[in-house]
């Protein structure tokens, strides 16, 4: 099916400053969705409050708007370009969904006759609300921690009660993991409560049993508007559950899963993405699976670009954003060119025989005051990938690309200094 030829013009949502959990890889699909889109011919008008960006270059859109991202920028911008016909909220990571969302419930979208593309409100509440997400869970039959949602602090402490300890704290619409934390006794749940109460913007939290220890796997899907899905990468925690995916380190693909644990996985995540709505655009899956038995329960599903698909996109060459922006507009997959090929369809999935590691980068000694207990809000200021034929040669890869002046971690001082004994060594 060809593109859509009645959408001329896009308002492409940014993802404002730079911050923990929220850095340029949102910069990166934006720049890289907004270059496909004007490829096109499409007219792209781009809001973003960070001026230090590739995508707020004018080369990258037509028309760079460096204003707050609020909804009144949104009507100032809407009533300077009312030719606009929709908007692409899911370059601009969970800023631009908030911001869409806001702006949808003030019914400016509607006032302006423009339509959401790549992403549908349907699938930003069921995937950001925790309850309609657990609903949504149990509709198909995809088994996920025992939960239950609080929007009080006495209703809180209830389900606490009800369900013993160790718990997790997930608020709901929030960057990075914000708020969230583990809870394994009493005196810890008040502070915890009430620091996630807060972080929400909608007060709203999910107290859910605690699979801690369980191993962590991320998988990367575009989908099209005849309904085929394409699984990118696969992407495994080293880190277990417990730890924020940012602060984990990762390694793609995949390389500790069964056949059969992998393909449980992948239909999964293919049926979870499928019962969101009727879009047409990437999304990114995080899966649970208990090493003893290989039990699989669904944790989170970001109907957008995120953080990994940076990473996936890096470790495929399979460039996500801008295959999710022509998706977005009515291409379908097998239309489209792979550019790993380049003769092959967009819905061929790439192989990898290599093997990429990402290690984050954290700056604690920059924050005295900050706590260096790693948990499930994002802590890491960057990251550092490795590429190499095997897992041990990405990881040292990886290491040393941190730039924290070690030969690798557990290895100062153990390494050869003198160059001749280095090379007769080889």
């Amino acid at each position: 099916m060809p593109r859509d030829t009645s959408i001329k013009s896009i308002l492409l949502i940014g993802s404002g400053p730079i911050v923990i959990g929220q850095a340029c890889e949102f910069d990166y699909s934006g720049s890289q969705a907004a270059r496909a889109l004007r490829k096109e011919g499409i007219e792209v008008i781009l809001i973003n409050s960070n001026p230090a960006t590739i995508m707020t270059d004018h080369l990258t859109a037509d028309h760079v708007y460096l204003k707050p991202l609020n909804t009144q920028s949104i009507r100032e911008i809407l009533d300077e370009h009312p030719h606009i016909d929709a908007v692409l909220p899911t370059m601009g990571g969970q800023t631009a969904l908030n911001l869409y969302k806001e702006a949808d419930e003030e019914g400016i979208w509607e006032k302006h006759n423009i339509r959401i593309i790549g992403v549908d409100m349907d699938a930003i509440d069921r995937t950001e609300n925790r309850d309609a997400f657990r609903e949504l869970m149990d509709s198909i039959d995809v088994p996920i921690p025992r939960s239950k949602i609080a929007n009080s602090f006495l209703e809180g402490k209830e389900i606490a009660q009800e369900q013993g300890f160790p718990l997790v704290l997930r608020p709901s619409y929030t960057l990075g993991g914000s708020g969230g934390s583990v809870v394994t006794s009493k005196d810890e749940l008040d502070q915890a409560l009430h620091h996630a109460l807060e972080t929400s913007p909608v007060h709203e939290v999910l107290i859910d049993q605690a699979v801690l220890g369980w191993q962590e796997f991320e998988l990367e899907l575009l989908r099209d508007q005849n309904d085929n899905v394409c699984i990118i990468c696969s992407i495994e925690n080293m880190d277990p559950m417990g730890i924020h995916t940012g602060d984990s380190v990762t390694v793609a693909p995949a390389m500790t899963l069964s056949d059969t644990a992998f393909q449980k996985m992948r239909d999964t995540a293919i049926n979870m993405m499928r019962s969101l709505g009727n879009f047409s655009g990437g999304c990114n899956v995080q899966f649970a699976i208990n090493p003893e038995n290989e039990d699989l329960v669904g944790i989170e599903i970001n109907p957008r670009v995120s953080r990994s698909s940076a990473l996936a996109s890096k470790a495929t060459g399979y460039p996500i954003a801008k295959i999710a922006a022509l998706l977005a507009t009515g291409y379908t997959l097998d239309e489209l060119t792979n550019p790993v090929t380049g003769n092959s369809s967009a819905y061929f999935e790439p192989s990898l025989d290599y093997v990429i590691v990402k290690i984050p980068r954290w700056n604690f000694d920059k924050f005295a005051e900050a706590n260096d207990k790693l948990g499930f809000s994002m802590k890491s200021v960057g990251e550092a990938m490795g590429i190499g034929r095997s897992f041990i040669e990405a990881f040292q890869k990886a290491c040393q690309s941190l730039e924290t002046n070690r030969d690798g971690l557990g290895a100062d001082g153990k390494g050869l200094k003198n160059v001749e004994k280095i090379v007769d060594s080889l």
